[in-house]
């Protein structure tokens, strides 16, 4: 094997090495966590592969430069060199070459708007336009591994979509947190085996005689797909003539009701009308009922409990029945900030930040107060917040709840955002309508044992 084949060979198992080291963090960051021990070893062990060929790949290519210097040496002093064309830098030496990256078809930096194309499409079939939403489609389709709903729809660039869904307000909190995958295409309903009743086993009486016998009983649930979509009615004047981006800023906000929406679907979706069934009103989750006589405390003695004595109950029922341990509290914002102005009788805050010292601390709060991450922990556990959590349940209409799951329990499946822009009944005004929409399934009833939602009068005080 020539030395550029055996450089070519060592770039493909470099990157190898790198896609295994992205999928490392990948899985790791799906599931909100840091690497385990186990993977931190496989990611140093690729990382060290990497760095070894690296070294023998810039070794090789010295020597291929070397050896193309003393070519060219040989036949610049050769009999008729002199006669010869000069070969081309290029020529003498091919590893000069650069791979120059095409850049993205609308970037933030670029100059084509996604939206004026997709406006132009509508009205003209514009063959360019429609080239390069085409193009886009593709390069934000390459890592996927689904192109549901692709039914002449565009795909929005990634870097609005990216920006602008990930970070929306409200955040999707709880959407973020679930386990969630690519949408099939070609469903509208995703039935999911289960198993309902177990096999058995027993002690063998005595010998040559019958062993227990227990058939093991099986059924499904369904995860019905259901759309989120909305629209807006823009000028044509603002789409062509305008001087700031009408992508970013009409799509940034339907992006941003879309997540807020699909997470709140997966809350307290009813089940009905085109909506999933959400957490809340799922049938079977456990019920932990949180309602003191006197005032409601985090921790201490109160007739009723504490909140920090519910979240424990919550915590027990998930182990006692799914026989695993949660991964997770999410609460409202109100419910955390009302944790943090809770103080011992010495005044001292009882939530405490983790890089003090604490003795016995019921909870931790974590270096910042972010929107996506978990903000501390509570009995052990990381608590996100999530403003979708409706504030207006119970019998005063004041409540909040507290939900303690096994969020990899949870199964979602989401497609492409897709979106378009359609001049039809609004052409006689100089408008288009532009829509965003998405399809999506959610089953949360995979094992509802997993999940446990405090409610009771507790959940109405505030600070």
């Amino acid at each position: 094997m020539d030395k550029r084949s055996l450089i070519a060979d060592l770039r493909d198992k470099r990157a190898d090495e790198r896609n295994a080291m992205g999928n490392l963090l990948e899985h790791a960051k799906r599931s909100r966590r840091g690497l385990t021990t186990g993977e931190t070893t496989r990611f140093d062990a690729h990382e060290s592969e990497i760095r070894a060929l690296n070294d023998r790949i810039d070794e090789l290519e010295e020597q291929v430069h070397a050896d193309e210097a003393a070519a060219d040496m040989a036949k610049r002093f050769a009999p008729g060199a002199a006669a010869r064309n000069n070969p081309t830098n290029e020529q003498r030496n091919p590893m000069s070459r650069l791979t120059v990256n095409e850049p993205s078809t609308y970037s933030r930096e670029g100059r084509n708007s996604y939206f004026l194309d997709l406006a132009r499409v509508a009205q003209t079939g514009d063959s360019e336009a429609r080239k390069r939403l085409e193009r886009n489609n593709v390069e934000q389709r390459a890592g996927l591994t689904t192109t549901n709903g692709a039914g002449g729809e565009f795909v929005p660039p990634a870097w609005v979509v990216d920006q602008y869904v990930r970070y929306a307000r409200p955040h999707r909190v709880f959407a973020d947190l679930v386990t969630t995958n690519p949408l099939p295409a070609g469903t509208d309903i995703i039935q999911l085996p289960k198993v309902s009743g177990g096999t058995a086993t027993a002690v063998q009486g005595t010998q040559n005689t019958q062993v227990q016998v227990t058939d093991m009983t099986t059924t499904s649930i369904s995860a019905p797909v259901f759309t989120v979509a909305g629209g807006q009615v823009a000028s044509l004047q603002m789409i062509q003539q305008s001087p700031i981006r009408t992508d970013e800023v009409i799509l940034s906000d339907l992006a941003a009701a879309y997540a807020q929406n699909l997470d709140s679907l997966y809350l307290t979706g009813t089940g009905s009308n085109g909506q999933p069934t959400g957490i809340l009103t799922l049938a079977g989750t456990n019920a932990v009922t949180w309602s003191p006589t006197g005032t409601p405390l985090l921790t201490g003695t109160a007739t009723g409990g504490t909140l920090y004595s519910a979240v424990a109950s919550a915590i027990s029922k998930i182990w006692s029945t799914r026989f695993a341990a949660p991964t997770a509290i999410v609460m409202h914002p109100r419910r955390f900030a009302w944790c943090l102005a809770q103080v011992d009788g010495s005044n001292r805050p009882i939530i405490v930040p983790a890089q003090g010292s604490a003795f016995n601390a019921p909870g931790l709060l974590g270096p910042d107060l972010n929107a996506e991450d978990p903000v501390g922990t509570l009995a052990g556990l990381p608590v996100y917040l999530d403003p979708n959590i409706p504030t207006n349940l119970g019998t005063g209409t004041n409540e909040d709840r507290v939900i303690v799951l096994k969020a990899d329990d949870v199964f979602a499946w989401e497609g492409n955002i897709q979106a378009g822009a359609f001049e039809q009944t609004y052409a006689n005004q100089l408008s288009l309508f532009l829509r965003l929409h998405t399809y999506a399934a959610f089953q949360a009833g995979r094992y509802p044992q997993s999940i446990s939602v405090i409610s009771g009068t507790g959940l109405n005080v505030t600070v």
